[in-house]
């Protein structure tokens, strides 16, 4: 780490760790003194009306699920490719049909993002307050039977981390982390005054300057800024994810992260993440609005087929899931098999479905749904 981009303005100490090995010990927050620059007022107030239109168009849905379950997969994919880990929406969706056929590393990268929903969804369910830990807790699903599973799942780190193959950022080290963490707890408990939005971003920042953990911890940080914009910024549920923009803007992001420890630049952070929440807010909007009008197109298409309740409530279950199969659908309804797939191929001729090609057993998409959740805007 060159410590000769660090200020005296810095908030937190440099820590020798060796000749060659200095960390960074951030100071506990708030950060004394900062307050939001009036410049940022406007934006921080376009930010919370984005984010009560985004809760507005939320709570119209008939069914959350609608919404919710492709942002949280799409939340995994591109948290999980800002730390190196890609897998496809197919490839994560077909796993949840078991019937992904990958092997060696691109199984393993598919199930590590798999993993990430899996860790979202259970802290949304959880009635834990924000602590360490519901903290540990994601990181035990994060970790669970992938790789870095031998890096304690669920517990913080007995040694030192790097961040960087060339050590650009050292984190606090072991004998510090508790002192950290306990500070860190504390202000995620303790309204000080400052906006709960401005917070959420300040949080943000000192968990990933702490790194408690060996592996997982910007997965980890994204999981718990998730949570916190929903139960501190008036969401009834967890609409808002900020990894996509995170990801567009990478190298904003790492080098925004470094500025505040390296010469105390709070400003800059704080609107790197307003402007993020506004393109997030707008983006989940739009998808939400494409969805609403896409599902009463298809209750229009289910009506010129004379189609059943049952195929109704098939439809709806594809906003969760876009992807199915014909015994899946007799599973789920309780129908034989010939009844099962006369239902899939009038959804096929209704231009709802389409077959997935070379697959067993047969998979099929709905397309315009798949489009809507996971298409990217041009980057």
């Amino acid at each position: 780490m060159d410590i000769s981009k660090f200020l005296s303005s810095a908030p937190g100490r440099l820590l020798k760790l060796s000749e060659e090995d200095t960390a960074f010990v951030p100071d506990p927050l708030p950060p004394p003194g900062w307050t939001l620059p009036e410049r940022l007022w406007p934006k921080l107030a376009e930010a919370k009306q984005e984010i009560g239109l985004l809760e507005g168009i939320g709570r119209s849905l008939p069914n959350s699920e609608i919404l919710l379950r492709p942002l949280q997969n799409r939340e995994a994919i591109r948290s999980s490719s800002l730390e190196g880990t890609y897998a496809t929406p197919e490839q994560l969706l077909l796993l949840e049909l078991d019937t992904e056929k990958a092997d060696g590393g691109a199984a393993s990268a598919v199930r590590e993002v798999a993993n990430y929903g899996a860790a979202l969804q259970v802290a949304t369910a959880s009635e834990l307050p924000l602590s360490l830990r519901l903290i540990k807790d994601m990181h035990r699903v994060l970790l669970r039977d992938v790789r870095g599973h031998k890096h304690t799942p669920g517990e913080f780190r007995r040694g030192q981390v790097y961040i960087g193959h060339d050590k650009r950022f050292i984190p606090p080290p072991v004998n510090e982390l508790a002192e950290c963490l306990d500070a860190f707890e504390k202000y995620m408990n303790h309204a000080n005054g400052i906006d709960p939005l401005i917070r959420c971003y300040l949080i943000h920042y000192q968990f990933e300057t702490i790194h408690p953990f060996y592996d997982g911890n910007g997965r980890v940080g994204r999981l718990l800024l998730a949570l916190m914009l929903q139960r501190w910024c008036g969401l009834t549920k967890p609409w808002l994810y900020m990894s996509a923009f995170f990801d567009r803007f990478k190298d904003e992001y790492v080098s925004g992260l470094f500025a505040v420890s390296a010469r105390d630049d709070w400003n800059a952070w704080v609107e790197f993440c307003i402007d993020g929440t506004i393109v997030q807010a707008r983006d989940t909007v739009r998808r939400c609005q494409r969805l609403l009008h896409l599902k009463d197109t298809y209750q229009s298409r289910l009506l010129e087929t004379k189609g059943s309740v049952r195929l109704s409530q098939l439809v709806e279950d594809l906003f969760a899931a876009p992807f199915t199969q014909i015994p899946r659908v007799k599973r789920r309804f309780g129908t034989s098999y010939p009844t099962a797939k006369s239902d899939v191929e009038t959804l096929v001729k209704a231009g709802i479905l389409r077959e997935v090609p070379d697959m067993s057993p047969r998979t099929f998409l709905a397309h315009e749904i798949f489009a809507i959740a996971f298409d990217e805007p041009n980057e």
